[in-house]
C-alpha cells in the first residue's frame, strides 16, 4: 500500500485551521499542524472544530510543537502571518527537504516573486523583504509553490475556525506558469477536501491580487475600525480603496505582472463578504502585532524596482502605523 501524502500546516489559527481541517477530515493524506501554547493545548484536548456557511464538523488532528516528531513532509503550509516567519525558519527546517513542496505566506509579496521572471526584473531578489537570502536559503524558489488565500476566516478561540461570507477559495501555482504533478496533485487534494482549489498559470498575478488587496484593505480597516459592509455604506472609503489599487496595479504593469482583474471588480468581489472583519483590524482588537511592516516593505521595495509614486498608499499605510503604534501603547498600559 503507497504510503500517504504527508501534509503538514505550521501555524492553526483562521487559515491554517480551515485548510488542516479540510484535509484531515477527507483523510486523504497525513495531516498534521505544527502549533503552540493554547491551541497546541485545544487541538490535543478537542481537535479542529470548522464552521462553514453549509455545516459545522470537528476532526482530530496530530499536532506538535516540535516539527523535528514529524521529519520531512510531501507539503508544508506556512500559515503564520508573515512578520513571524523570520523567527521560525531554523524551527521548521526538519519538515524541508530536497523533496518538499513549500507553500510560504503571501500577505506581502513573497520572496520567490520575481524567480523566473523575465525581463528586466528577472530573477531580482527583494532583499528589503529577505536581508542576507534566509528565506531564499530555508526555502528554495525552485521548491516553492504560489498560493493565494482567499478565504475570509477568523478563529474566535483556540481550535475554532469560522468562515465569513459563502465564498472560499485557495488557488494554487508554479511560479513558471506549468502545470506540474506536485501541483496538481495538491489541487486535487484540496478540492476532494471540500477547498476550491484551482490550478492558476498566472499565480503571479493571483498574488499580485491578493497582496494589492490586503495592501489596501486592512489599513484602512485598521484605520475606520469597520467590517467591509460598513465600508462600502460610508461611499467616500471606496474611491481611497481604488486609488490605492491604481497606484499599485501601476507598479505592477510596469515590472511585468499579468494583473487579472481591474480594480472595480476585486472591490466588488470583496464586498460580498460584507460582514467580514479584516484580519488585522481582527489582530488591532485582540492586541496582536500586525502586518502593517511587512505590506510596507513590500511596496516600498516595488516602488525603488518601478521608480514610481504611491502617495495615497504611502499616505494611508503611515496613518495605520501610527493607529497601531498608539494601540499598542495603549494595551501595554493598561495591561
Amino acid at each position: 500500500m503507497a504510503q500517504k501524502i504527508r501534509i503538514a500546516v505550521v501555524g492553526a489559527g483562521a487559515i491554517g485551521g480551515y485548510i488542516a481541517g479540510h484535509l484531515a477530515r477527507a483523510a486523504r493524506a497525513e495531516v498534521s499542524v505544527v502549533a503552540r501554547g493554547r491551541t497546541l493545548a485545544a487541538l490535543h484536548a478537542t481537535g479542529l472544530h470548522v464552521t462553514t456557511p453549509r455545516e459545522t464538523f470537528s476532526v482530530a488532528v496530530n499536532a506538535v510543537d516540535d516539527p523535528r516528531a514529524l521529519g520531512p513532509q510531501d507539503y508544508v503550509f506556512l500559515t503564520l502571518k508573515a512578520h513571524q516567519v523570520d523567527s521560525v525558519l531554523d524551527t521548521i527546517a526538519p519538515l524541508i527537504g530536497t523533496g518538499t513542496t513549500v507553500l510560504p505566506p503571501t500577505t506581502g509579496i513573497p520572496y520567490y516573486f520575481f524567480y523566473g521572471q523575465k525581463g528586466a526584473v528577472a530573477d531580482s531578489r527583494l532583499t528589503p523583504l529577505d536581508p542576507d537570502d534566509r528565506h531564499w536559503r530555508a526555502m528554495p524558489p525552485a521548491q516553492a509553490l504560489g498560493v493565494a488565500y482567499w478565504i475570509g476566516a477568523h478563529s474566535p478561540e483556540p481550535g475554532y475556525v469560522v468562515q465569513d461570507g459563502e465564498r472560499a477559495a485557495c488557488p494554487v501555482g508554479e511560479i513558471d506558469g506549468s502545470r506540474s504533478e506536485r501541483v496538481v496533485r495538491l489541487s486535487e487534494l484540496l478540492g476532494e477536501a471540500g477547498i476550491y482549489a484551482p490550478v492558476r498559470e498566472n499565480i503571479r498575478g493571483d498574488i499580485w491580487v491578493k497582496f494589492v488587496n490586503s495592501l489596501c484593505w486592512n489599513p484602512v480597516a485598521v484605520l475606520t475600525l469597520a467590517r467591509l459592509g460598513e465600508m462600502a455604506e460610508a461611499m467616500s472609503v471606496l474611491p481611497v480603496v481604488r486609488t490605492m489599487m491604481e497606484e499599485a496595479d501601476a507598479i505592477g504593469r510596469q515590472l511585468g505582472v499579468d494583473i487579472p482583474q481591474a480594480p472595480d471588480k476585486r472591490i466588488a468581489v470583496t464586498l460580498g463578504a460584507g460582514a467580514h472583519k479584516m484580519s488585522m483590524l481582527q489582530d488591532l482588537e485582540y492586541g496582536r502585532p500586525l502586518e502593517l511592516d511587512v505590506l510596507a516593505r513590500s511596496i516600498d521595495a516595488l516602488r525603488t524596482l518601478a521608480a514610481a509614486p504611491t502617495p495615497t498608499i504611502d499616505t494611508v499605510l503611515a496613518l495605520a502605523q501610527l493607529r497601531a503604534r498608539s494601540a499598542s501603547r495603549s494595551t501595554h498600559l493598561h495591561s
